[in-house]
């Protein structure tokens, strides 16, 4: 990255955690470590990988921390303020959350407010909530949380609530990568924990099993490592429901 990215990316997470200051210190500095030290935030903004607008659907969305960065990446945009090279950050029309977890809803509700134009995060659990219909569906690192017959079902229902062409964008841990993967299982233990969950049970697939069952499920699948320069076995897995 250049200088000017990283200073852009500075001014870009103090946009983006600031609306979590009321819901408390945790819920603010959470959202600092994540926006600011997962690199799958700045790659969905610098690669322009999400569309342009359309309803964005997020599963396991925990606070809400990726619609604050969407949210805040619009906000400087407009403002003149945005990198020289990047694509033009996306302007969904509506931005919902579901997640099973009733403190981190809270969080979101404080972070928001209960009648944001844009933004609802409601509680739900992805295995039974209705989507939808949706342009956009995305779920990180948390299709692992429940067993491979609930995953299947899950994808089922996401490639119906999306259109032709319709993006799911997930991140998995792929268990094939050996003692990468067995590090990002640790650090994810450690995450839920200290959000105040019970410590998962967790069903993780090898990559080219994740995208056997994609693409079974009417999906055309691409693959990108997502770890950044941390030792883990992060991949991004950008899915187009084929027409």
């Amino acid at each position: 990255m250049t200088p000017d990215e990283k200073l852009f990316l500075r001014r870009l997470l103090d946009r983006a955690s600031a609306p979590f200051r009321p819901a408390g210190p945790f819920a603010y500095h959470y959202a600092r470590g994540k926006l600011g030290g997962d690199p799958i935030f700045r790659e969905l903004l610098r690669q322009g990988l999400l569309p342009s607008g359309g309803r964005f659907l997020d599963l396991g969305s925990g606070q809400g921390s990726l619609f604050a960065w969407l949210l805040a990446a619009g906000d400087l945009h407009r403002q003149g303020d945005w990198p020289l090279g990047w694509p033009a950050p996306p302007q969904p029309q509506t931005l919902r959350g579901v997640e099973l977890m009733a403190r981190d809803v809270e969080r979101a509700g404080q972070a928001f407010g209960a009648d944001h134009p844009v933004v609802r995060v409601e509680q739900g659990d992805m295995c039974t909530t209705d989507f939808g219909q949706v342009d956009v569906v995305t779920i990180l690192d948390a299709l692992h949380y429940f067993d491979h017959d609930g995953q299947a079902d899950v994808l089922r229902r996401i490639h119906q609530a999306l259109p032709p062409g319709g993006l799911f964008l997930t991140r998995i841990g792929d268990v094939s990568a050996g003692l990468p993967y067995h590090v990002s299982n640790w650090v994810d233990h450690i995450v839920t924990f200290a959000r105040g969950h019970r410590l998962p049970r967790l069903y993780a697939r090898p990559l080219a099993e994740w995208k056997t069952l994609l693409q079974a499920t009417g999906f055309e699948v691409r693959s990108q490592d997502m770890s950044g320069d941390k030792p883990f076995a992060n991949v991004m897995l950008l899915c187009r429901k084929l027409v």
